[in-house]
């Protein structure tokens, strides 16, 4: 396989850590017991996504390549995640609508990815796709219960929304990775669209329009949050290098 490939591999399995490791900073501080958990076991989910995506890539890339030097030693400008994993956590509504978002994005792209070439990618993608049906319910239920809720949750809820938008059209800009690997995420961009009005109707929110997009994620220029991010992940592999359990 070409290092565009492995490129591509990457870029899932940064998108999937990525998000794991910003939902996992609500373990222990959810709103509720049960949806303290919900989140956890969602981080769970995607972190074994990420691990799947990084062994694969590791076994593509070779020159002694592992899950967790591709995980933990990379730098923050080699990482491929789009922008929208990587925001904060703000609130409740926020948290939800971002994962709302990447998890209608992975629904269609797995769909997408089931039929691929790459059957050992296809057979990941089909795993991965029965977390993320739930993913998808989950934030959903989520979105119109505020949205639609008490004056206070819609009020959150409208803000997250004019937080969070703007990242949205990072999915359908293909990186030249992505199409090395025959990946078209532009092709997913009005099924997206239309499940978002979809929930949006159903939670009293309105579709933003006109808003600018920002990009550079994929290409490894990020915000300052990712920086954050991989301090915290990656502190036990840089400060003891090496270090198994």
């Amino acid at each position: 396989m070409t290092q565009s490939y492995t490129n591509y591999i990457l870029h899932l399995a940064d998108n999937a850590l990525i998000l794991g490791q910003r939902n996992a900073e609500w373990c222990g501080h959810g709103p509720v017991l049960e949806q303290d958990i919900a989140i956890t076991n969602i981080s769970l989910d995607l972190i074994g996504q990420a691990r799947s995506l990084y062994q694969y890539a590791a076994e593509l890339k070779g020159n002694g390549a592992t899950e967790d030097s591709l995980a933990f030693l990379r730098t923050e400008r080699e990482f491929k995640n789009c922008l929208l994993a990587e925001q904060p956590n703000g609130d409740w509504a926020q948290t939800i609508l971002r994962q709302f978002f990447v998890s209608t994005f992975q629904f269609y792209l797995y769909q997408s990815l089931l039929t691929h070439s790459d059957s050992t990618l296809a057979a990941i993608a089909e795993k991965s796709l029965k977390e993320v049906r739930y993913h998808l319910r989950w934030g959903s239920e989520w979105v119109i219960r505020l949205g639609d809720g008490t004056e206070e949750s819609a009020r959150r809820m409208n803000k997250a929304v004019s937080e969070l938008w703007c990242y949205t059209g990072e999915f359908f800009v293909p990186a030249d990775y992505e199409t090395a690997a025959g990946s078209d995420p532009a092709g997913l961009k009005d099924a997206f669209y239309s499940k978002v009005r979809e929930v949006f109707t159903q939670a009293s929110l309105a579709v933003p329009e006109n808003v600018f997009m920002h990009t550079g994620g994929k290409n490894g220029m990020h915000t300052e949050h990712l920086g954050f991010i991989l301090s915290d992940l990656q502190y036990m592999q840089r400060a003891y290098p090496g270090c198994e359990w």
